[in-house]
């Protein structure tokens, strides 16, 4: 079997290695693909929003199952053409990629269909959403409509910080077109949890929880990023909690899309606020969460593909999907000055127990060795029957990946342990 992923992040690298358990299959190709992957996939020098040349690429190779992994090209509509050309796929098509692609659209969803989530109001006038700022309960938090990146969330703890970040969305673009509309949300407070779900539009099958480290500093302090390193499972999340979160968010969700005509097939992300009444939802995403699927598939038993064709066929309910029983960290390097400015091009190397953990983000092939080209350069990963032993060991294997200006946060997992005690 020849099997196309789009992407070319951690995330795709993670998909990658655990697609290539299956025996039957013979070949992977990535779009584009980075250096790192290119030790586990013939890497293809298309971009992964470049949506016609990826849709011919997979006639011409004879593509049998396509992965379409990140936010853009699910949004732009990569699936509905790989699909018309005749090759099934792992993804929502682009009216079901909206629940991502529209935050407006998410909490107007989430309102009509009764699903928790926080307070909000909607803004298309810069000048009207300033002078609701003057009353509005502060903190508060600040949401660009489109996609960004998972930045275009600012927290605002004062009035001031709240309207300086409409004014920077709305006039100043700082997230181009994604910032023209804004959501004025309700600040939530609790545990966050990130739940990864399989979905074949009916049937919700979720993976281990996880809890991600969107700060750039320890503690929990500085810019949001990415992602700085992520934990499995998430001690927060209990069963009752689970079982709450299937009845009252996971099986609306999916029927409030097909009651929009919006079939959701793939994998959905739950963004979820463990808050004092109850969870709620701080976000949808239409894909596999970046760092989450660091954690979350090395704990995967079933196997992907199996699972990934059932999402597609609508089979989801005959399949086997079980997770070990272990803990999982990852913890990400990235380069300095990170997620501002920061260099690139500096050499990289491994030990051979960290590469092997050790998914890469942001790297590239030049003259032979692999050097940095992005913000989050790599993501180390290990397995454990303890959560404890799990972060001592993620970080010893981290420091096996050597590269010039290399940054981690040094308290990845360290809430979660505290919890779990």
């Amino acid at each position: 079997m020849k099997i196309l992923v789009v992407g070319g992040g951690g995330r795709e690298h993670a998909i990658i290695r655990s697609l290539k358990k299956n025996p039957a299959i013979t070949e992977i190709f990535a779009c584009p693909g980075n250096g790192g992957i290119a030790a586990d996939a013939t890497c293809v020098a298309i971009g992964a929003t470049e949506i016609e040349k990826i849709a011919a690429f997979a006639v011409e190779t004879k593509i049998d199952y396509a992965v379409v992994a990140p936010d853009d090209p699910l949004v732009l509509g990569c699936v509905d053409a790989l699909e018309a050309k005749g090759i099934p796929c792992f993804g929502p098509r682009a009216n079901a990629a909206i629940i991502e692609g529209s935050k407006v659209f998410s909490k107007n969803l989430m309102k009509k269909y009764g699903i928790p989530t926080a307070e909000y109001e909607v803004f298309d006038d810069m000048n009207a959403a300033l002078k609701y700022l003057d009353t509005a309960p502060i903190p508060t938090v600040i949401k660009a409509d489109g996609l960004a990146l998972g930045k275009g969330v600012i927290i605002a703890e004062t009035r001031d910080d709240a309207k300086t970040a409409v004014r920077d969305m709305m006039e100043g673009g700082i997230f181009g077109k994604s910032g023209s509309r804004v959501v004025v949300e309700e600040f939530l407070t609790g545990p966050e949890v990130s739940v990864l779900a399989f979905t074949d539009g009916n049937v919700v099958k979720p993976m281990v929880s996880s809890m991600d480290h969107k700060r750039i500093g320890d503690g929990d302090t500085g810019l949001n990023t990415g992602g700085m390193g992520t934990v499995a499972p998430n001690p927060y999340y209990t069963k009752e909690i689970a079982d709450e979160c299937m009845e009252t968010i996971f099986l609306p969700t999916i029927r409030a899309m097909n009651e929009e005509g919006r079939t959701f097939k793939g994998c959905l992300y739950f963004g979820l606020m463990l808050t004092p009444n109850g969870p709620k939802v701080i976000e949808y995403n239409c894909r596999f969460g970046d760092p989450e699927t660091q954690v979350v598939l090395p704990l995967l038993e079933s196997d992907l593909l199996t699972v990934m064709q059932a999402t597609t066929n609508g089979t989801l309910a005959d399949v086997d999907v079980s997770f070990a029983d272990k803990h999982a960290c990852c913890v990400i390097l990235a380069s300095a000055g990170y997620p501002t400015a920061y260099k690139k091009g500096f050499e990289m190397t491994f030990t051979d127990e960290a590469l092997a953990a050790t998914y890469v983000a942001g790297a590239k092939l030049e003259n032979g060795k692999l050097v940095t080209s992005g913000g989050r350069v790599t993501g180390t990963t290990a397995i454990a029957d303890s959560l404890e032993d799990a972060i001592r060991e993620a970080y010893r294997l981290s420091d096996g990946v050597k590269f010039e200006g290399a940054y981690r946060r040094s308290d990845i997992g360290q809430k979660a342990l505290k919890a779990s005690k």
